[in-house]
This record gives structure tokens, sequence and C-alpha cells, in this order.
């Protein structure tokens, strides 16, 4: 698994890591929002209107209602994003990471209002009488690049693990443990079932159950983050103003935080700001494909509402909820994950300014860091090291109180340990202390810091299991219709298959191997959307032109 997971550390440099690909995310959200005139603000409000059913026509075409499209879309966004990808964000690039993350979503509701209005267009109506939609079909349709909707599909397959399955049970799983000390495998069995029960009766009951469960879930995390935001309320003004400044300046460090530079910052905040709302990857158009409309563009106004939700309320909700806590940057007892856990030569200490800016220069993968990976060995009696010259760093924080044991804490080694190019030879050794913790055990610490005191864990765990289930069911529909475009409607039971036990499996694996692939899977079904978008742009300024005119038509025959 280590080695899958460098395998992986590498394509996420190349691709969602790299300099560029934020660029070209952000690139084509601004292209679009000044090439259609700002349509996130100026077409905000007719969204609204267009969700709520007064706008409908009876016997448009579609299986699901405006309402339950978005709440299929939203269900497939709002997840561990909210929850464990925002404190991802965090842990990695400081309050700066928000901005970011804000930006993103900005120019996202443009992205995404293209991509639906497109994909909407195109969709067709399958062997069995369900529509069927996405980005392939206007590739394959109205670009003739069968190739690269073949290319989408099978990413979006991929994805549909590594973004909407995967991570949502682990991050689940992780949080039930921690508040009710139920074991992984137990949540993931269980779950597993009702997934199965559900995904099979298709996008009829998947809409059914997510246009329930999405406000329900929406409402009481609301009341929990309210909760803490008001309870810190004297620190919410310095949070607002880090947020922002830090955006231009890098975050500096703080407590166990390390700090983080202006780049490494802008790069997690669009990272894990597409990971939270998928504007831009081509998974929502999918869900809007469904819908009952005989106008695309009446969809993709629908879907500028989208990342607004996710986003600007909920993301930053969590966001506020963690920086005024200041559980950010506080060390917490916890297990070490092999991934987010090295050793390096030499003694560093958070009391010593020199030593927080060698580490500061590492962890933000500067080339001119003096700091060495250790290789040799450990003398251990009774759990604890003899030797002093080496630092565990685990969580990009200074481990405090290490513990070396066998399988289990209250286990402790004692013996010579081998550490090679600063990991542990041996792969039995559980490795506990002190140190910055990241993910939905952030915000599940963050949420304890309220009014609701300790029972604040509570309406994390809860809600992160609504959050990630529904978008677990949202996108397995998402797989479901790639594999029906890829291999015919015959596929898709096998998948669903596969789909229920990679669900099962993630429940028990390494939390920071999930992210790195979800970090992965996400570019490589991006950049295809991206480029078949741009070369639509003159059609879709022209698709809406039509629609305003017929809206504006059919305004005046009426008042008349």
């Amino acid at each position: 698994m280590e080695a899958f997971n460098n395998f992986l550390l590498s394509m996420d440099a190349l691709l969602g890591s790299s300099a560029w690909f934020p660029f070209v995310l952000l690139g084509v959200g601004l292209f679009f929002t000044l090439y259609l005139g700002f349509p996130q603000v100026r077409y905000f409000r007719h969204a609204w209107l267009v969700v709520s059913g007064k706008l409908d026509k009876k016997g448009a075409p579609g299986d699901t209602t405006h309402f339950q499209a978005l709440s299929t879309a939203l269900s497939g966004t709002v997840g561990t994003g909210n929850i464990g990808g925002v404190a991802f964000a965090i842990f990695l690039g400081g309050p700066a990471a928000l901005f970011w993350m804000w930006a993103t979503a900005f120019l996202g509701m443009t992205t995404k209002f293209v991509e639906v209005t497109l994909s909407h267009k195109y969709r067709v109506k399958t062997e069995d009488g369900t529509m069927a939609g996405g980005p392939m079909y206007y590739m394959d349709r109205r670009l003739n690049m069968k190739w690269l909707a073949i290319a989408f599909a099978i990413a979006t397959v991929i994805s549909s693990f590594g973004t909407g399955n995967l991570p949502q049970i682990n991050n689940i799983a992780q949080g039930m443990e921690a508040t009710f000390g139920i074991e992984p495998m137990l949540t993931g069995a269980v779950l597993a079932v009702v997934l199965a029960l559900v995904i099979l009766g298709g996008i009829r009951r998947i809409a059914k159950v997510t246009s329930r469960v999405v406000p329900m879930m929406s409402v009481l995390y609301v009341i929990g983050a309210l909760g803490v935001i008001f309870y810190n309320l004297e620190n919410i003004g310095p949070a607002f103003m880090s947020v922002i400044s830090d955006a231009f300046t890098g975050s500096a460090a703080a407590g166990g935080f390390l700090g983080a530079t202006i780049a490494y910052a802008f790069n997690r905040g669009v990272n894990r700001g597409l990971f939270s709302n998928e504007a831009g990857q081509g998974s929502a158009p999918i869900a809007h494909a469904s819908a009952k409309a005989d106008e695309p563009v009446s969809e993709g106004m629908v879907s500028i509402l989208e990342p607004f939700i996710d986003t600007i309320i909920i993301c930053t909700l969590t966001g506020l909820v963690i920086l005024s806590s200041g559980v950010w940057q506080e060390k917490f007892q916890n297990k070490f994950e092999r991934s987010d856990m090295v050793i390096v030569q030499g003694q560093y200490s958070d009391d010593s300014q020199e030593d927080r800016h060698k580490l500061f220069l590492y962890l933000n993968n500067e080339k001119n860091h003096q700091v060495e990976l250790y290789s040799g060995s450990i003398e251990v009696v009774s759990g604890k090291a003899l030797n002093k010259d080496f630092t565990v760093i685990n969580a990009r924080s200074i481990a405090e109180d290490v513990v070396f044991s066998v399988g289990a804490v209250d286990d402790p080694f004692t013996g010579s340990l081998k550490v090679q190019d600063g990991k542990l030879v041996k792969e039995n050794i559980l490795v506990s202390g002190k140190s910055l913790i990241h993910s939905a055990q952030l915000t599940t610490q963050a949420f304890t810091r309220g009014f609701f005191g300790d029972y604040g864990q509570y309406i994390v765990s809860i809600g992160l299991l609504l959050f990630a289930f529904s978008t677990t069911i949202a996108w397995s529909y998402y797989g479901d219709r790639a594999m029906t475009y890829l291999l015919g409607p015959r596929s898709v039971m096998p998948y669903r298959v596969f789909y229920v036990a990679g669900f099962f499996w993630a429940s028990f694996s390494d939390t920071t191997l999930v992210w790195n692939l979800a970090a992965v899977a996400i570019v490589v079904m991006t950049l295809p959307n991206l480029f078949g978008i741009l070369m639509l742009h003159k059609e879709m300024k022209q698709t809406v032109k039509d629609y305003w005119q017929d809206f504006n038509a059919r305004e005046q025959s009426g008042k008349e």
C-alpha cells in the first residue's frame, strides 16, 4: 500500500498539486465569467425561481423535478469535502486555503452553469426510457470526439470510486469510531447493505432519498456550526482577517502549525475547493440531465446554486468553526497513519524558531530545505525511544510523547526498530502520540468547542454520515451512467457490485491513501471536461441568448 500511495503522490504532483492545474481550473471559470457577463451574479435570482418550480412546463421530458435534480447533484457535492475536505485544506495551507476555496466556488458557479447547460442539451433517452447525459454526450454528439468521450467516461467511473465512494465511507467510519467507538469494518458492512438497497432503485429512488436527506442534513449541520461560531464570537473577526490577509502573505507558524507559503495555500485551497463543489469536474451535469426541462439553460441556472450552497455557505461555516475554535493549531493524542508520518534526522523543537523555519521549507516543498530523512536504528524500551538523534514528524507537525507499540497502544514494543529513508521497516508497529490532526477528526474536535460541548461531536458524526452517504448514492448514479455509455445497460449491475465492495473496503483502509486517490481521480476527470466546454464557448453564448429571447417573448405574451 505504501508503494501505491507513493505512486499516487507522484501522479498528484504532476496533476492536481502541480503549479499549472489551479490556473487552468480558475482560468476557465474566469474566462466564462467574463465572456458571459457574470452569470453567477445576474442570473442568481432567476435560478431560485427555476428551482422553485414556478417556471415549470407540463409534459417536459425527464425523470426528476428541478429540485430533485439539484438535491441529487448537491448530495454528490455536499459530503466529506465540506467536513473533512475543508479541515484538510486548512491543515495543509492555513486560513488562506479557505480564501482560495471561495475563489474557486465563485468562478465555479459559472463553470457549472456552462457544463450543465451543454450536457443537458445533448442528453439522450436510453433503452429503459430514462434520461442519460453528461459531458461524454456533448463530446460525442456535438464535438464528434468519441475518443474524448470514452476517456471522460472511464475517468468518471474511476472518480466515482476516488471521489464519491472511498473517501466518503472512510470519513464516516472514522467519525463513528471516534464518537461512538464502533469498529470501522462494522460501519462499512451495515452501510454497504443500505447502499446496495438504495442504488438498485435507479435515479427515481435516488432522487427521492436525496431530496429528503439533503435539506435535513444541511439544517442540522448549520445549527451545530453556529453553536460553535457564536460561542467563539470574539474570534470570528480575527479569523476572517487571517483568511484574507494570509491569502496574500502565506500563513505564519502558530502553535503546532508550522506555516504555509502563498503558493502552497493557493494550490491546496483550489484543489480542495474542486473536491468540495466539483465545478468543472463534469459530475453534476450527469444528475441534471435527468431533470424535466426542454430548455437546457433553465437547468444550467439551477446548477449555479450548487457551489454557492456547498462552498460559500457550508464550507465557510466549517472553516470558521475550525479557525475560531483554534483547534487547527493544537496537537491531540492520536494514532499515526504511516502515510502521514516521516522520521527525520536530528532533534527539532517547536520552541526553536530556526527549527520551525527549516521544517517550514521542508513541508512546503521548497528546494533549498536542509531536512534529511533518517536512516538507522531506534532502540526502544517499553514503547519509548532511547536514542535522541531523530524526530518524528506526523501530520506536518513535530510529534510529542511518541510511543511505539505492537498491534495495539496498550502493548508497548521493546527492541530495535530499523528505519530506512524516514520510514519504519516493520509493518506491525503502531506509533502514537500528540500531533496535529486533519480531515474529519479536526472538524469533530472543533465542534466540541461550542455551546453543545462534547455533544457537538455527535452533530459532526451524524452530519458526516448523512452528507457522505448521500454523496456515495449520487456518485453511484454518475458511475452507472458512464458505464451505460461505455458498455451499455448490462454493465450497470456488475459496476454496482464493485461499487458496494469498494465502499466496504475503504471503511477500514488508510485515510491518507484514500484522499490521495481522490485527488488524482478528480483531475483525470476534470481536464477533458474543461477542454470540451472551451471548445463550445460560442455555442454556449448563443444558447443563453436564445433562452432569454424565448423567455422574454413568453413573458410579454403573458402580459398581453
